[in-house]
């Protein structure tokens, strides 16, 4: 049998529809750790057991696969922060999210649809990953919608409302990052697209995608708006900005690509690929435009900034 490539098997992993945990747990010198995890499943009701699965690379392994007690709270629409935060920033994770403790001082996720209380059952190792199954003591639940997580971005769970009430929207703010001479784009399994994250309302669109930047481990200065759009059909509000990355960490996962390279990438969507193809177009001149229109119609302004 020839070897299966890893990144494409891990493509055919995340087309699975997921919701988005964070799981918690304290070292053993007391101090709380957490991470977060899509591989969550509920295993039993009798007895009450769920499992989820840390892997070997993060640096809190040892606390959760030598743990008598852990926590899982199940993150709802609009805790991408939360999500993003406790994937990947090397910080005070805790200081960055807002949480309570449970009755054994168990950090546990506030505004979570979810959180349950576990007294550790069993560890199984398997592969890159461990097995970690949790006996239920106490748990919270709430009719909130629930964060999803496909092909390597988030979505809403809540989307079947949109089909209902076609004024409803969600609005999703991105960045066209430049490095030096690259631009930084995320590879998804149905091709490459700009950072972005779902912004709650327009006010708060600088702050949430300095946010998401930064919980990519890229500190930014955030430019003009670039490209401003509706999607009637997927019910969505696009709003990019342009912007210049000042330090990039180790952690950043995003891929830089030069000018003469991004016409010949496969994008996530056609939209991407034509705003893509604009602001290389006008980079050459450093005259940049504001798109104002829909996904497929709309017209250009000129910009006075250079990114």
């Amino acid at each position: 049998m020839s070897a299966l490539d890893p990144r494409n098997l891990r493509d055919a992993f995340g087309r699975f529809m997921t919701g988005v945990t964070v799981v918690t747990c304290l070292d053993k010198a007391g101090q709380p750790v957490g991470f977060t995890a899509n591989s969550f499943t509920s295993v039993s009701l009798d007895p009450p057991l769920l499992l989820v699965c840390p892997g070997k690379f993060l640096s809190s392994f040892e606390a959760f696969t030598s743990c008598t007690r852990f926590c899982v709270s199940i993150l709802a629409e609009g805790q991408e922060h939360a999500a993003n935060t406790f994937a990947g920033f090397k910080g005070d994770r805790f200081a960055k999210v807002a949480h309570k403790r449970d009755a054994y001082g168990i950090p546990l996720i506030e505004g979570a649809i979810a959180t349950f209380s576990c007294a550790t059952h069993q560890i199984v190792p398997a592969g890159d990953h461990s097995i970690l199954m949790g006996q239920v003591t106490d748990f919270s639940q709430s009719e909130m919608r629930g964060l999803g997580y496909r092909g390597g971005q988030f979505f809403s769970l809540g989307l079947e409302r949109q089909e209902r009430d076609p004024a409803a929207r969600r609005n999703v703010g991105g960045a066209i990052v430049k490095s030096d001479e690259t631009v930084l784009l995320e590879h998804t399994s149905q091709g490459y697209r700009l950072p972005e994250c779902v912004v709650p309302d327009h006010s708060r669109l600088r702050d949430c995608l300095q946010n998401d930047l930064g919980d990519r481990g890229i500190e930014a200065d955030l430019g003009s708006v670039f490209s401003v759009f509706d999607d009637p059909e997927k019910g969505v509000h696009y709003a990019y900005l342009l912007a210049r990355a000042e330090k990039i960490a180790p952690k950043c996962r995003l891929e830089a690509f030069g000018f003469s390279d991004l016409a010949g990438l496969t994008y996530a969507s056609s939209t991407t690929a034509r705003m893509m193809a604009r602001y290389v177009e006008e980079a050459r001149t450093q005259n940049f435009s504001l798109y104002l229109g829909d996904a497929e119609r709309g017209g250009t302004h000129r910009l006075t900034e250079r990114v």
